[in-house]
Protein backbone atom coordinates (compact mmCIF):
# COMPACT_ATOMS: atom_id res chain seq x y z
CA UNK A 1 0.00 0.00 0.00
CA UNK A 2 1.24 3.36 -0.22
CA UNK A 3 2.73 4.71 2.71
CA UNK A 4 0.90 6.65 4.82
CA UNK A 5 1.42 10.05 5.77
CA UNK A 6 0.01 10.72 9.31
CA UNK A 7 -0.33 8.03 12.17
CA UNK A 8 -1.12 8.19 15.00
CA UNK A 9 1.33 6.53 17.41
CA UNK A 10 -0.78 6.03 20.82
CA UNK A 11 1.24 5.38 24.22
CA UNK A 12 3.86 7.73 22.77
CA UNK A 13 4.71 8.73 26.41
CA UNK A 14 6.11 5.05 27.34
CA UNK A 15 9.10 3.88 26.43
CA UNK A 16 8.95 2.35 22.81
CA UNK A 17 6.54 5.46 22.16
CA UNK A 18 9.43 7.91 22.99
CA UNK A 19 11.44 5.65 20.70
CA UNK A 20 9.54 5.47 17.95
CA UNK A 21 8.71 9.64 17.63
CA UNK A 22 12.56 9.62 17.07
CA UNK A 23 12.62 6.69 14.60
CA UNK A 24 9.60 7.07 12.72
CA UNK A 25 9.67 10.46 10.83
CA UNK A 26 12.98 9.84 8.81
CA UNK A 27 10.18 6.87 7.18
CA UNK A 28 8.24 10.15 5.73
CA UNK A 29 5.66 9.78 8.76
CA UNK A 30 3.83 12.90 10.46
CA UNK A 31 2.65 11.17 13.73
CA UNK A 32 0.04 12.55 15.74
CA UNK A 33 0.85 11.55 19.21
CA UNK A 34 -1.87 10.14 22.02
CA UNK A 35 -1.27 8.90 25.34
CA UNK A 36 -2.95 8.76 28.68
CA UNK A 37 -0.08 11.29 30.35
CA UNK A 38 1.18 14.35 28.92
CA UNK A 39 4.12 13.93 26.23
CA UNK A 40 7.03 15.71 27.96
CA UNK A 41 7.69 18.03 24.93
CA UNK A 42 5.29 17.37 22.78
CA UNK A 43 2.42 20.50 23.47
CA UNK A 44 0.32 19.04 20.77
CA UNK A 45 -0.03 15.80 22.16
CA UNK A 46 -3.24 14.09 22.70
CA UNK A 47 -4.32 13.38 26.26
CA UNK A 48 -6.70 11.03 26.67
CA UNK A 49 -7.98 7.54 27.90
CA UNK A 50 -8.29 4.66 25.73
CA UNK A 51 -11.75 3.81 27.56
CA UNK A 52 -13.24 7.52 25.98
CA UNK A 53 -14.58 7.14 23.06
CA UNK A 54 -15.31 10.01 21.87
CA UNK A 55 -11.50 11.31 22.28
CA UNK A 56 -10.32 8.22 20.34
CA UNK A 57 -12.82 9.10 17.35
CA UNK A 58 -11.62 12.61 17.19
CA UNK A 59 -7.72 10.96 17.54
CA UNK A 60 -7.95 8.85 14.80
CA UNK A 61 -9.85 11.19 12.26
CA UNK A 62 -8.02 11.82 9.45
CA UNK A 63 -5.11 9.84 10.05
CA UNK A 64 -3.57 7.14 7.23
CA UNK A 65 -2.95 4.48 9.62
CA UNK A 66 -2.21 3.45 13.28
CA UNK A 67 0.54 2.57 15.49
CA UNK A 68 -0.96 1.07 19.04
CA UNK A 69 1.56 0.95 21.73
CA UNK A 70 -0.58 2.15 24.81
CA UNK A 71 -1.71 0.50 27.24
CA UNK A 72 -0.10 -1.65 30.63
CA UNK A 73 2.70 -3.60 29.26
CA UNK A 74 3.39 -5.84 32.36
CA UNK A 75 0.97 -7.73 34.60
CA UNK A 76 -1.51 -6.56 36.65
CA UNK A 77 -4.73 -7.19 38.45
CA UNK A 78 -7.50 -8.55 35.65
CA UNK A 79 -9.71 -5.30 36.27
CA UNK A 80 -6.95 -3.12 35.58
CA UNK A 81 -5.57 -5.22 32.20
CA UNK A 82 -9.65 -5.41 31.43
CA UNK A 83 -9.88 -1.59 30.96
CA UNK A 84 -6.61 -0.59 29.47
CA UNK A 85 -5.91 -3.83 27.04
CA UNK A 86 -8.73 -5.02 26.60
CA UNK A 87 -11.71 -2.62 26.44
CA UNK A 88 -9.44 0.34 25.80
CA UNK A 89 -8.67 -1.48 22.17
CA UNK A 90 -12.37 -2.31 21.42
CA UNK A 91 -12.90 1.50 21.45
CA UNK A 92 -9.64 2.12 18.89
CA UNK A 93 -10.86 -0.56 16.65
CA UNK A 94 -14.26 0.90 16.91
CA UNK A 95 -12.89 4.64 16.11
CA UNK A 96 -11.12 3.65 13.63
CA UNK A 97 -13.73 1.00 11.87
CA UNK A 98 -15.97 4.51 12.42
CA UNK A 99 -13.64 7.26 10.94
CA UNK A 100 -12.52 4.79 8.00
CA UNK A 101 -8.61 4.05 8.99
CA UNK A 102 -7.44 1.40 6.60
CA UNK A 103 -4.57 -0.23 9.12
CA UNK A 104 -3.34 -0.87 12.63
CA UNK A 105 -0.21 -1.85 13.41
CA UNK A 106 -0.66 -3.85 17.17
CA UNK A 107 1.78 -4.09 19.72
CA UNK A 108 1.17 -7.60 20.67
CA UNK A 109 3.91 -10.08 22.95
CA UNK A 110 5.53 -12.62 22.77
CA UNK A 111 3.92 -13.19 26.41
CA UNK A 112 0.79 -13.94 23.95
CA UNK A 113 2.60 -17.19 23.63
CA UNK A 114 4.50 -16.95 26.73
CA UNK A 115 4.04 -20.62 28.12
CA UNK A 116 5.44 -22.25 24.97
CA UNK A 117 8.64 -23.97 25.48
CA UNK A 118 12.15 -22.24 24.06
CA UNK A 119 13.65 -23.94 21.20
CA UNK A 120 16.74 -25.96 22.55
CA UNK A 121 20.04 -26.56 20.21
CA UNK A 122 18.94 -28.25 16.72
CA UNK A 123 15.22 -28.01 17.31
CA UNK A 124 13.32 -26.00 15.06
CA UNK A 125 12.64 -22.48 15.29
CA UNK A 126 9.09 -21.67 16.57
CA UNK A 127 5.80 -21.00 14.04
CA UNK A 128 3.74 -17.88 14.16
CA UNK A 129 1.09 -20.47 14.11
CA UNK A 130 2.22 -22.29 17.07
CA UNK A 131 -0.95 -22.46 19.58
CA UNK A 132 -1.26 -19.29 21.72
CA UNK A 133 0.08 -20.08 25.52
CA UNK A 134 -0.56 -16.75 27.47
CA UNK A 135 1.60 -16.63 30.59
CA UNK A 136 -0.21 -13.52 32.27
CA UNK A 137 -3.38 -11.56 32.09
CA UNK A 138 -1.12 -9.30 30.16
CA UNK A 139 -0.51 -12.18 27.55
CA UNK A 140 -4.28 -13.14 27.62
CA UNK A 141 -5.40 -9.51 26.72
CA UNK A 142 -2.48 -9.66 23.65
CA UNK A 143 -4.33 -13.06 22.88
CA UNK A 144 -7.71 -11.34 22.87
CA UNK A 145 -5.58 -8.01 20.64
CA UNK A 146 -4.87 -10.91 17.96
CA UNK A 147 -8.55 -12.29 17.74
CA UNK A 148 -9.88 -8.67 18.22
CA UNK A 149 -8.00 -7.73 14.81
CA UNK A 150 -8.89 -11.12 12.74
CA UNK A 151 -12.28 -10.42 13.59
CA UNK A 152 -12.20 -6.62 12.60
CA UNK A 153 -10.39 -7.75 9.39
CA UNK A 154 -13.34 -10.55 8.51
CA UNK A 155 -16.11 -8.38 9.57
CA UNK A 156 -14.89 -4.68 8.41
CA UNK A 157 -11.82 -5.39 6.30
CA UNK A 158 -9.81 -3.44 8.91
CA UNK A 159 -6.30 -4.75 8.38
CA UNK A 160 -4.00 -5.18 10.88
CA UNK A 161 -0.43 -6.46 11.13
CA UNK A 162 -0.05 -7.78 14.99
CA UNK A 163 3.85 -7.55 16.20
CA UNK A 164 4.53 -10.04 19.21
CA UNK A 165 7.45 -7.79 20.25
CA UNK A 166 10.27 -9.50 22.01
CA UNK A 167 12.35 -7.37 24.12
CA UNK A 168 12.96 -3.58 22.68
CA UNK A 169 15.94 -1.80 24.68
CA UNK A 170 18.60 0.27 23.53
CA UNK A 171 20.52 -3.08 24.45
CA UNK A 172 19.70 -6.91 25.57
CA UNK A 173 19.79 -6.87 28.63
CA UNK A 174 19.21 -10.45 29.77
CA UNK A 175 20.32 -14.11 28.31
CA UNK A 176 16.69 -14.49 27.49
CA UNK A 177 16.82 -10.99 25.70
CA UNK A 178 19.59 -12.06 23.34
CA UNK A 179 17.10 -14.62 21.72
CA UNK A 180 14.11 -11.61 21.69
CA UNK A 181 15.78 -8.61 21.64
CA UNK A 182 14.53 -5.94 19.06
CA UNK A 183 16.63 -3.40 18.46
CA UNK A 184 15.21 0.23 18.41
CA UNK A 185 16.16 0.70 14.62
CA UNK A 186 14.96 -2.44 13.52
CA UNK A 187 11.38 -2.03 15.27
CA UNK A 188 11.17 0.91 13.37
CA UNK A 189 11.85 -0.92 9.83
CA UNK A 190 9.44 -3.32 11.11
CA UNK A 191 6.98 -0.89 11.83
CA UNK A 192 7.32 1.00 8.61
CA UNK A 193 7.07 -2.70 6.87
CA UNK A 194 3.99 -3.29 8.64
CA UNK A 195 2.31 0.21 7.39
CA UNK A 196 3.20 -0.20 4.15
CA UNK A 197 3.23 -3.61 2.80
CA UNK A 198 0.47 -5.06 0.66
CA UNK A 199 -2.25 -6.71 1.50
CA UNK A 200 -2.10 -7.81 4.95
CA UNK A 201 -5.28 -8.86 5.95
CA UNK A 202 -4.59 -9.38 9.81
CA UNK A 203 -0.82 -10.85 9.89
CA UNK A 204 0.65 -12.00 12.68
CA UNK A 205 4.43 -11.32 12.92
CA UNK A 206 7.48 -11.89 15.50
CA UNK A 207 9.11 -8.87 16.46
CA UNK A 208 13.20 -9.15 16.96
CA UNK A 209 16.23 -8.19 15.60
CA UNK A 210 18.66 -10.94 13.40
CA UNK A 211 19.54 -12.62 16.36
CA UNK A 212 22.20 -15.51 16.25
CA UNK A 213 20.22 -16.73 19.03
CA UNK A 214 17.05 -16.51 17.88
CA UNK A 215 13.90 -18.74 19.34
CA UNK A 216 11.41 -18.00 16.84
CA UNK A 217 10.30 -17.97 12.84
CA UNK A 218 10.73 -14.13 11.72
CA UNK A 219 9.85 -15.62 8.39
CA UNK A 220 6.02 -13.75 7.68
CA UNK A 221 7.86 -10.56 9.24
CA UNK A 222 10.31 -10.86 6.72
CA UNK A 223 7.67 -11.44 3.66
CA UNK A 224 6.51 -7.66 4.85
CA UNK A 225 9.81 -6.18 3.47
CA UNK A 226 11.10 -6.14 7.14
CA UNK A 227 15.06 -6.94 6.99
CA UNK A 228 15.90 -6.96 10.21
CA UNK A 229 20.19 -5.42 10.37
CA UNK A 230 20.86 -5.81 14.30
CA UNK A 231 22.37 -8.94 15.95
CA UNK A 232 22.22 -9.49 20.13
CA UNK A 233 25.44 -11.45 19.80
CA UNK A 234 27.46 -8.39 20.10
CA UNK A 235 26.66 -8.45 24.01
CA UNK A 236 26.73 -12.25 24.28
CA UNK A 237 29.77 -12.80 26.25
CA UNK A 238 29.34 -9.60 28.52
CA UNK A 239 25.81 -10.83 29.46
CA UNK A 240 26.89 -14.57 29.67
CA UNK A 241 29.71 -14.02 31.63
CA UNK A 242 28.01 -11.88 34.50
CA UNK A 243 24.96 -14.76 34.35
CA UNK A 244 25.71 -17.55 33.35
CA UNK A 245 23.81 -19.95 30.35
CA UNK A 246 19.82 -20.36 30.80
CA UNK A 247 19.48 -23.65 33.09
CA UNK A 248 17.06 -26.44 31.79
CA UNK A 249 15.69 -26.70 35.57
CA UNK A 250 14.16 -23.17 35.70
CA UNK A 251 10.64 -23.08 34.16
CA UNK A 252 11.57 -19.21 33.86
CA UNK A 253 14.77 -20.04 31.62
CA UNK A 254 12.40 -22.91 29.92
CA UNK A 255 9.74 -20.95 28.14
CA UNK A 256 9.07 -18.48 25.81
CA UNK A 257 7.77 -15.73 28.02
CA UNK A 258 10.77 -15.98 30.69
CA UNK A 259 9.99 -14.50 34.02
CA UNK A 260 6.57 -13.76 33.15
CA UNK A 261 5.67 -17.24 34.11
CA UNK A 262 6.98 -17.50 37.09
CA UNK A 263 7.42 -13.92 38.38
CA UNK A 264 6.05 -11.78 36.34
CA UNK A 265 6.84 -7.66 37.07
CA UNK A 266 3.70 -5.90 38.29
CA UNK A 267 2.80 -2.85 36.15
CA UNK A 268 3.49 0.28 39.08
CA UNK A 269 0.48 2.33 38.03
Amino acid sequence: MPAPRTVLLTGAAGGLGTLMRELLPPYGYTLRLLDLRPVEGEPDAITADLCDAGALREAVRGVDAIVHLAGISQEAPFEKILKANIEGLYHLYEAARAEGVGRIVFASSNHAVGYTPRPRDGDPLVPVDTPRRPDTFYGLSKSFGEDLAQFYWDKHGLETVSVRIGSCFPRPATVRSLSLWLSPADAARLFHAALTAGHVGHTVVYGSSANTRLWWDLTSARALGYTPRDDSEAYADEILAAQGPLRADDEAHTRLGGHFVTDPPIWPH
